[in-house]
């Protein structure tokens, strides 16, 4: 009888265990929720807010990434007001958005503009001000990012008062050497990392043959944003869908502790199907083979 017992009970904890798995599996998906950087749609979206919205929801979106605020457009022509509540409706958030700074970034700049953005950030309710891209002008040399660095601290002053932090994406220029240093080792080490976070475009960091992980371990938790981005096969120079290129996202995903990597981002800049039958398939390789492995 004892061990009749016995083996029932480790029956019953292996089956209670064994319908405990997926939902273990689904937690670990839902442990980061998956976003959408809205430049991936750039095609539709200005044309149909809603509507797109509507669609990367039924994807499987959690999170959108905003870029191309204007204070006389708006998004694409949607009044703040009006994007909080397309968001409300499709049960989505958006944590971060790209705000170009190049007018208070440039020698002699002003903050009008970028206060305005700020406060366009603050008003959505995003965490992030995300500054996207860096004008030609403004990163000629290594002196250019010296200059840069001390600016992105008091950008991201300004975020904090607003209860935002700043982050910066990179691109593959920022890892073109300068006796021997790069641009983006220069904004890493001499800005406060208490008001600067980066947000890695993984693509381009491949792009420019760094590995990611390095990244990691030599800047622990300075990357809490990822672009998820993956290289096509027969063009280095083009997005195809995550896990159908070429680069190596199981090792990168393994190291997403040391990144403290908060949220996931997708962007493709270009399709060779139809964008939600290609987003569709990225979100299910990075639910199905990346973040439950």
């Amino acid at each position: 009888m004892s061990q009749r017992r016995t083996f029932l009970k480790q029956a019953t904890l292996a089956a209670a265990a064994a319908t405990l798995l997926p939902k273990i599996a689904f937690a670990s998906v839902k442990k980061h929720k998956l976003g959408l950087q809205l430049y991936s749609l750039r095609e539709t979206l200005p044309d149909n807010v809603k509507g797109t919205l509507e669609m990367v929801a039924k994807i499987g979106f959690k999170e959108v990434e905003t870029y191309g605020y204007t204070l006389e457009n708006g998004f694409w022509g949607t009044t703040i007001e009006e994007f909080n509540q397309i968001l409300k409706d499709t049960g989505m958030k958006s944590p971060s958005g790209h705000y170009g700074a190049d007018s208070f970034l440039a020698p002699g700049g002003t903050k009008d503009e970028l206060m305005h953005m700020i406060e366009a950030a603050e008003q959505l309710n995003q965490k992030y001000f995300i500054i996207p891209y860096l004008g030609d002008s403004l990163r000629g040399s290594l002196d250019d990012y010296k200059r840069l660095a001390p600016k992105f601290n008091e950008i991201g002053e300004l975020c904090k008062q607003a209860g935002l932090k700043l982050a910066y994406h990179n691109h593959a220029f920022e890892f073109e050497k300068y006796d021997g240093q790069t641009g983006y080792e220069i904004l890493l080490s001499e800005t406060d990392k208490e008001l600067v976070d980066f947000e890695m475009d993984i693509f381009w960091v491949a792009h420019s043959g760094v590995d990611p992980v390095a990244l990691f371990n030599k800047y622990p938790g300075r990357f809490p944003l990822w672009h998820v981005k993956d290289m096509d096969k027969a063009d280095r120079e083009l997005n195809t869908e995550i896990g159908a290129g070429t680069i190596d996202y199981t090792t990168i995903f393994k190291n997403m502790k040391t990144s403290d990597v908060k949220h996931l981002i997708i962007e493709q800049e270009n399709f060779d199907m139809d964008p939600y039958k290609s987003l569709s398939q990225s979100v299910k390789y990075i639910e199905n083979d990346l973040l439950t492995s």
